[in-house]
């Protein structure tokens, strides 16, 4: 990796993040679930963009010997952690009924995809977009097509 990002990769990064989670945002919006477009791109995007500062910190400081280094690691649990929070936030318990799980899945799944993208790996984030696309919709048709399925989540 370069020892410094140019406006221009950081900008594609974080761009390739938003763009890649309008994609899981859409197929939530079209579900009429309350975290979609926005939701899940603000999440990409803000993971992208604190391992872009985390990079940042990293070349800034790796000629000022050990002790200014970073681990970058150490962001992206961080950021796990609190998207985690948010996805939990989106699950809902009604009596017995659970709704939300997927959408809380999508929007944890919204953080890997922009940390992939904040950290330049565009066909892992672009992979897990597809993945992540082919099973909430192509799963989730043939799940609701299912008899014992009784409510769309």
């Amino acid at each position: 990796m370069d020892a410094e990002l140019t406006l221009l990769e950081m900008l594609t990064r974080l761009g390739a993040a938003a763009g890649l989670a309008l994609v899981l945002g859409i197929e939530r919006e079209f579900r009429g679930k309350p975290a979609g477009l926005r939701s899940h791109m603000l999440v990409a995007l803000g993971a992208a963009a604190f391992l872009l500062v985390g990079l940042e910190i990293l070349f800034s400081t790796a000629g000022n010997g050990p002790t200014a280094r970073i681990d970058p690691t150490r962001i992206v649990e961080g950021v796990i952690g609190g998207i985690g929070f948010l996805g939990a936030g989106s699950i809902i318990r009604s009596g017995t009924s659970v709704q939300g799980i997927t959408t809380g899945a999508s929007i944890w799944l919204a953080g890997a995809i922009g940390i992939a993208a904040g950290v330049g790996d565009m066909a892992l984030a672009t992979m897990v977009t597809l993945l992540a696309l082919i099973i909430m919709t192509v799963l989730g048709a043939i799940e609701r097509a299912l008899p014992w399925h009784k409510r769309e989540e």
